[in-house]
């Protein structure tokens, strides 16, 4: 089951492209934007990576923090920061413990058969770790411009 607003996020560390750990919620700003993404280099996951990076100095101006997780390891996630020149910090979850501590990693069915895939889902959190929006079947294509949007009635 995935959490919803007013919940509070469980505590957690993961590690972004360059192996530094990121404590959760204490190292982050006043907001935090959490977001899940499937796979590095895909069409989807690379066109939210690079509008959430395009507007990461608007997020910085309301003390609002950007973070992508995928399962993807770190040095997958440098490898697409490089190449997709972002500035979104991305944070590896190999093991999928913050993923499934979500309640992103669900049950679908593709002609007849399931198997266990991810919910695109993004997360609006404040410092202490209470959850104050959801956007889950997150549509990419305009989705980081909807989250800032948001932030400013938390600011």
């Amino acid at each position: 089951m995935s959490l919803v607003v007013n919940d509070t996020i469980p505590s957690f560390t993961l590690p972004d492209a360059s192996g530094k750990e990121w404590k959760f919620p204490t190292d982050a700003s006043h907001l935090m934007i959490l977001y899940f993404y499937l796979k590095d280099n895909t069409s989807g996951c690379t066109t939210e990576a690079k509008e959430f990076s395009k507007l990461i100095p608007e997020f910085a101006r309301l003390d609002a923090q950007v973070f992508g997780i995928s399962s993807d390891s770190a040095a997958s996630h440098l490898k697409f920061t490089e190449k997709q020149e972002l500035s979104v910090t991305l944070l590896s979850d190999p093991e999928k413990k913050v993923i499934n501590a979500f309640g992103v990693r669900v049950t679908k069915k593709r002609y007849g058969h399931e198997y266990m895939g991810y919910l695109r889902s993004t997360f609006v959190v404040d410092a202490a770790g209470k959850i104050l929006a959801v956007w889950d079947k997150v549509k990419v294509k305009g989705h980081a411009s909807e989250v800032l949007h948001k932030i400013h009635e938390f600011v």
